[in-house]
């Protein structure tokens, strides 16, 4: 088994408002994806993002940490959540992205973890 990331990119805007009939379909889908997940015993960890204007970004330049606010571009997806997945190889790893909630309408950025 290898530890895979999901990165769960979105359009901020075109997600769902507090407290709209959207936002609960949303919540449950995950919840669902979620059982599943552990069900299968492939669930390492996992969290949902605050808002991009929550973020933020830091480069070191000549010894000197620089930060930015926010999203790095403006019509950036949204980094709304990620997991970390056991699967025994890419193709599992593949058929657990499609089944994210994120993947529908978004996508899913997957990246195997490096074992040191």
């Amino acid at each position: 088994m290898a530890k895979y990331i999901f990165l769960q990119y979105v359009d901020e805007s075109r997600a769902p408002r507090p407290g709209s009939p959207e936002l609960h379909a949303t919540i449950d889908a995950f919840a669902k994806y979620l059982d599943e997940v552990k069900a299968a015993g492939a669930f390492k960890d996992g969290d949902p993002c605050q808002p991009s204007a929550a973020g933020f970004s830091v480069a070191v330049r000549d010894g000197h940490a620089k930060t930015t606010d926010g999203p790095m571009h403006a019509a950036s997806p949204w980094l709304n959540g990620y997991f970390v997945l056991d699967c025994k190889d890419r193709a599992e790893a593949v058929a657990w992205a499609a089944k994210n909630p994120a993947a529908q309408g978004g996508t899913v950025e997957v990246h195997p973890i490096l074992s040191l």
